[in-house]
């Protein structure tokens, strides 16, 4: 990946309820929704334009597990491969949203998203001439 990924903001018209999981989708996406869901609630940067993402997201996740689990019963190595690239490329759709939703460690670590420690934010600031 190139440039700089955004910084991810608190948002004021952020989705402040956990909700239940679309009901098409399988069951390991909708694992995958429920386990991320409330993180998101918590740190207030999912809004309701971004239910998509967090839809692909569960998605390709699901895919990841499914391509795993046939990879272990298929014997086939034509279909052993063209699984294997399947689940790469889920792997990678995977892993972009995530970072885009700040579901990664180093999207976690922008200034952005970070827990506030003691309510503070001009107690470090070098700037703040007050």
């Amino acid at each position: 990946m190139r440039g700089t990924k955004p910084t991810l903001v608190i948002d004021n018209d952020a989705v402040k309820a956990t909700t239940a999981p679309p009901t098409w989708l399988s069951v390991e996406a909708k694992k995958e929704w429920r386990r991320v869901m409330p993180i998101l609630v918590e740190r207030r940067i999912l809004s309701d334009a971004d239910m998509g993402s967090l839809e692909n997201y569960c998605l390709a996740q699901a895919r990841v597990r499914d391509a795993e689990k046939m990879l272990g019963r298929t014997t086939n190595p034509d279909a052993w491969l063209k699984l294997l690239r399947a689940q790469d490329k889920a792997m990678g759709t995977a892993r972009q949203i995530a970072a885009e939703l700040g579901l990664t460690p180093v999207s976690r670590s922008r200034p952005g998203i970070r827990e506030e420690e003691d309510g503070n934010d001009d107690a470090d600031n070098p700037l703040d001439i007050s």
